[in-house]
């Protein structure tokens, strides 16, 4: 059920209000014009989370990628967690991953015809994308895991919420995973909560509209991920490798599809040592190694390595309107 999987260390509570006091300062300078936040003359489609760990911001990016290529240029701006480079860089087909970070290495591989850039300073990211020099001209920029990077102004703000991790069960760091007060999704165009169960009730989603609170013109959609009906070439018993923030609800789905696996678990974004990948070779003992999209660019020298594809799929038949908001929002604001 939501909310199952938060562990809130009561004892760093005061650390917390001191955390929020800073944070809510600085929303504050924002709200009232003493910082500033910059508008840019292409669309801008922000997705981004409150809280610390994966919330599903890749596979929703992803989506809008495959909803906008179709009849414009995407560019997709990331922070470029963990990367090892500095700056602007914005990658080609024989970019390192070390260069850009996992997900923009997976982002591009995936989608090799977008523009896939990396800036720590996401206004400087978006106007280096604007340059004459890039081309194709880039048509709307979507900003991965920006949603306190309030220096940019985006025509659409995207605040995703893990349905195990809702932010009303939540603190703030450091004794929960909040970034930022709750008060923060009253920013948010539209709320998304993700890696719900596929058959949610209609009971469940009342419940979390009633607790959020939203306000009238705020949009709110519920989502699950989508695997394989059938995987092929599994074996007997394959081991299951993920690096990611919250694997329950991805390992609950997937006993629906295979009958019998081992779940081996690191960290979010873990870098695997030698040392890690000797020890799954030998939990594996030949047997099938599954793991997801972003983990396969941090594990090399595996045999049997097969990837599990993720897509996003709109719980309620709600998948159509949100696309209506998205495609109209770019046509109307496109150069």
């Amino acid at each position: 059920m939501e909310g199952d999987h938060i562990k809130i260390n009561h004892w760093l509570l005061p650390f917390s209000w001191l955390y929020g006091l800073g944070v809510g300062i600085r929303n504050l300078m924002f709200d009232n014009g003493v910082l500033k936040s910059k508008t840019f003359s292409l669309p801008v489609i922000c997705v981004g989370n409150l809280t610390v760990g994966g919330t599903g911001k890749t596979p929703h990016t992803e989506y809008l990628v495959r909803l906008l290529s179709k009849d414009h240029q995407v560019a997709v701006l990331s922070r470029g967690y963990k990367r090892k480079s500095k700056g602007y860089v914005l990658a080609t087909k024989d970019t390192p991953v070390t260069a850009i970070g996992d997900e923009p290495f997976q982002m591009k591989k995936k989608f090799p015809h977008i523009h896939m850039a990396v800036d720590r300073d996401r206004c400087h990211g978006i106007e280096q994308l604007m340059q004459e020099t890039v081309k194709p001209s880039t048509d709307v920029v979507i900003l991965d895991d920006a949603f306190q990077h309030r220096y940019v102004k985006a025509g659409i703000n995207i605040l995703l919420m893990d349905y195990h991790r809702l932010i009303y069960f939540d603190k703030l760091l450091p004794a929960g995973r909040l970034r930022e007060s709750q008060a923060g999704r009253f920013r948010a165009d539209i709320v998304i909560v993700t890696k719900c169960p596929r058959y949610l009730t209609p009971m469940d989603r009342r419940g979390i509209e009633r607790s959020l609170e939203l306000q009238k013109w705020q949009k709110l959609y519920f989502t699950s991920y989508r695997y394989p009906e059938k995987m092929k070439g599994l074996g007997e018993n394959p081991l299951l490798v993920t690096g990611i923030a919250s694997p329950q609800q991805m390992v609950y789905d997937l006993k629906k599809i295979i009958p019998k696996f081992d779940v081996m678990s690191f960290p979010d974004h873990h870098h695997f040592t030698p040392k890690d990948i000797d020890a799954i070779r030998t939990r594996a003992a030949g047997r099938t190694i599954l793991t997801t999209e972003k983990d396969a660019t941090r594990l090399h020298g595996l045999n049997r390595l097969k990837v599990i594809p993720i897509e996003v799929e709109f719980i309620d038949g709600k998948q159509e309107e949100f696309d209506q908001i998205i495609q109209s929002y770019v046509q109307k604001n496109a150069q």
